[in-house]
């Protein structure tokens, strides 16, 4: 861990802005293009160039709801949940790879810079192929880490927030559909999916 990196990850540090960091993680020279493993909204909000993508999985990690959005899905005084990923052994997650030149981390390392690290990691693809890669996580000495929660809890927080990108709720079910559509096998963000509709069919039948 580097000496900035050790810094940002104190207890009550104060900054949630993490681009500064992640601009100083890895050293592009020489290299045209890098893999990018997409997790969450990165998944079905492509808002960057890319040359090619597939998907991909990682093995070590699963993803949880248990990020702040104090930018995107929330705000300061009522922020949002978001998935990072969190260690556990032998889990694979599922999500989309793709192949972008080294300028597009300006853009990304704005967009994720809300307590997300970039990491260096291998991607698993089809016909047995990996590949070395870039995913950005948020750990628990991160200054927007929520931590964890039961589905029905994270599904009630969730329905009640929203931030410059729109709905909470809505950032859970894009991200469920696309996991679904992916084959992808999610238990917890599911979950929460279910309870969250379970939430809106109630409120749709109260007179």
């Amino acid at each position: 861990m580097s000496q900035m990196e050790s810094k940002f990850n104190m207890p009550g540090h104060a900054t949630h802005d993490t681009s500064a960091i992640n601009r100083l993680r890895q050293d592009f020279s020489g290299v045209d293009s890098v893999w990018l493993f997409g997790y969450g909204s990165l998944i079905y909000k492509v808002d960057f160039p890319y040359i090619e993508c597939r998907p991909a999985t990682i093995r070590g990690w699963s993803r949880r709801l248990w990020q702040g959005s104090h930018d995107h899905r929330g705000t300061f005084e009522h922020p949002g949940r978001v998935v990072t990923l969190v260690p556990e052994h032998d889990a694979i997650c599922m999500g989309m790879a793709y192949r972008i030149t080294p300028a597009t981390f300006e853009h990304l390392d704005h967009r994720e810079k809300n307590g997300y690290l970039r990491f260096a990691m291998t991607l698993n693809f089809a016909d047995n192929e990996s590949a070395e890669g870039i995913v950005y996580i948020a750990n628990a000495e991160n200054a927007a880490w929520l931590g964890p929660a039961d589905e029905a809890a994270i599904a009630r927080h969730v329905a009640g927030a929203s931030g410059p990108s729109g709905s909470n709720r809505d950032y859970v079910l894009k991200l469920a559909q696309a996991l679904h559509e992916l084959g992808a096998d999610d238990p917890h963000v599911f979950g929460v999916e279910a309870c969250l509709r379970k939430l809106t069919a109630s409120a749709s039948a109260r007179p």
